[in-house]
């Protein structure tokens, strides 16, 4: 299955839910990319990780968050990238909502590694975007694994 198989039974919701993830996959990668150090502050503040792996941390994820945006938009190695995607999301998603239970207040380092310090992070905006993001990589998890395969 790619990008334009024109054959594909899923549909064009699957087709749109595959775009809109996958880019925001791509996008979410690309300031971590360009600022590895910024992202490593952020990923230091959410307080859940051994300070020996919040460095390497910010170095892979962000190029597998790019890796796994492409797959998804391409539609190789679909049913791993699905997969992978919906394990990163609820891992954000409950990290998110630990920090808030341990009221932190962390800017979540999603799309920039630089947020205005002076401004709250957005937490409640963060509560209603990444069940978004949980809806969207649920349907093509669903439309992968559990919709009867046709040829």
């Amino acid at each position: 299955m790619t990008l334009l198989d024109t054959n594909q039974p899923k549909g064009l919701l699957f087709l749109l839910a595959r775009l809109a993830l996958g880019g925001i996959f791509i996008y979410a990668s690309a300031d971590k990319i360009a600022n590895p150090a910024d992202f490593a502050r952020a990923v230091y503040y959410y307080q859940l990780l051994p300070d020996s792996l919040i460095n390497i941390t910010a170095i892979i994820l962000p190029w597998l968050e790019l890796f796994m945006g492409i797959c998804i938009i391409a539609g190789i190695w679909l049913p791993g990238a699905v997969l992978l995607a919906n394990v990163l999301l609820w891992s954000f998603f409950t990290a998110l909502v630990f920090n808030t239970a341990r009221g932190l207040d962390v800017h979540c380092g999603c799309f920039t590694t630089r947020p205005d310090p002076a401004a709250p992070p957005p937490t409640l905006w963060y509560f209603i975007r990444d069940p978004i993001f949980l809806l969207m990589a649920g349907y093509l998890a669903f439309k992968v694994y559990m919709e009867p395969k046709t040829k």
